[in-house]
């Protein structure tokens, strides 16, 4: 690759690295494996990235998306997570964040209701803020389908009880 490609792979890298990390947890519900598919994404599109036209962010985020699907597709990953790590932070801290967490971890828990297909359109749609075009055409299916996906996720979400026990869904 050239020195200037190399840059702005960097540059894109320090640019879209958090929102793509937020974007990767919403689809699978868990950091760490959000931070894998984060890391594979971008090894995939590097060796390609002198060669993309238009823009890089649609690319590298079909490749997140189709490896996430990919490996909602198997069974097992020979991973057996451990127990979570515990820290002893200062008690403000956690204070300050605990309604954000309360409210993340609410909406995780009822996207993990979802099917991998409604987590994916629901993730595109309304955390990327793609069109029901984009949507489709980044998942290859239709636009009614994305559109029929959408609503069945949403009625799903509406009704989950960890969004209407923490105030964020409901009616």
């Amino acid at each position: 690759m050239t020195g200037t490609a190399d840059a702005d792979f960097e540059r894109f890298v320090v640019a879209q690295s958090t929102p793509l990390l937020r974007f990767a947890e919403m689809l699978c519900g868990d950091r760490h494996t959000a931070e894998d598919l984060v890391q594979q994404a971008l090894m995939r599109s590097y060796p390609k990235w002198h060669r993309l036209e238009g823009d890089p962010l649609r690319y590298v985020r079909r490749v997140l998306v189709n490896r996430f699907l990919s490996q909602a597709r198997r069974r097992w990953n020979n991973e057996v997570p451990s127990d979570p790590v515990h820290n002893d932070w200062d008690q403000r801290a956690v204070a300050d964040f605990a309604a954000d967490v309360q409210t993340r971890e609410a909406v995780l828990a009822a996207l993990s209701g979802l099917t991998v297909r409604e987590r994916a359109v629901v993730a595109l749609r309304y955390s990327q803020d793609l069109s029901e075009a984009e949507t489709a055409d980044l998942l290859g299916m239709a636009a009614g389908t994305v559109k029929s996906t959408a609503s069945r996720a949403l009625a799903k979400l509406r009704l989950a009880p960890d969004l209407i026990d923490s105030g964020v869904g409901g009616n």
